[in-house]
């Protein structure tokens, strides 16, 4: 089977770690752009794109922004599967028409997300299933058309639409990264949670989540579904059909 050539559009304004978590999670021939200093790709010749997270909010007036939503929406209009992840769910959510907001309040730490129903992103994961989380926005109106595959108390955490696919979540993250996060949001909230937090953050815990890393191999597999040039195969029909 041939290696899937996927577009990783990396967000993260410090770029490493998010390159090497998603170059040690995906399966694939990645191509990456980092996004912040401009690099945007010139041509849809993938078979799918994945959206990083980001500390930028989607309705922030960063320069690389408006760009990055022009090009996605047209990838989107051409057919490419798209998987996003946190900024990354965001984005995919404001360029299909769904709404974005600033929560008021933080989501971080490990915490309990529930399926809404079956769906192809989610093969093999249980119905409820841990997962690392650091928001502070989140998708509160879906796209039109779109499918809520997952939630928990703070909101949507798994969406689709067609060939686009979004969780809120951190599946990409190693406990390294969890911590880091967590320690950079001094200034943002207090001693007391980012302790809490940091607590948490423990071999138990990252094994739960680790659960939830099957998505990536299951959007992948959705890609090898789909043909290069845009017209899916009778077993990418067949999984949409039963995935709706």
């Amino acid at each position: 089977m041939t290696r899937p050539r996927i577009a990783l559009l990396n967000a993260a304004h410090e770029a490493e770690g998010n390159r090497r978590n998603f170059r040690r999670e995906l399966d694939a021939d990645l191509t990456e752009f980092h996004l912040p200093t401009g690099q945007y790709p010139e041509t849809f010749e993938f078979d799918g794109a994945v959206v990083t997270g980001s500390r930028a909010s989607v309705y922030w007036d960063e320069e690389w922004i408006a760009p990055t939503k022009e090009w996605v929406d047209e990838a989107i209009d051409r057919g490419l599967p798209f998987l996003g992840v946190c900024y990354g769910h965001q984005l995919l959510a404001d360029v299909l028409g769904g709404t974005v907001e600033d929560m008021g309040e933080y989501e971080i730490g490990y915490r309990t997300v529930e399926q809404d129903g079956d769906s192809v992103l989610f093969d093999g994961i249980d119905d409820d299933f841990t997962v690392f989380t650091t928001h502070s926005d989140s998708v509160a109106e879906l796209p039109p058309g779109a499918e809520r595959l997952a939630a928990n108390d703070y909101g949507v955490h798994g969406f689709r639409k067609e060939r686009v696919f979004g969780v809120q979540f951190h599946p990409e993250y190693d406990m390294d990264t969890a911590a880091e996060v967590t320690v950079g949001k001094e200034g943002q909230l207090s001693e007391e949670r980012i302790q809490s937090v940091l607590d948490g953050i423990t071999p138990e815990n990252f094994d739960a989540a680790c659960e939830a890393k099957q998505v990536f191999d299951n959007f992948l597999a959705f890609v090898d579904r789909v043909d290069a040039d845009g017209t899916a195969t009778a077993a990418a029909e067949d999984a949409v059909a039963s995935d709706d």
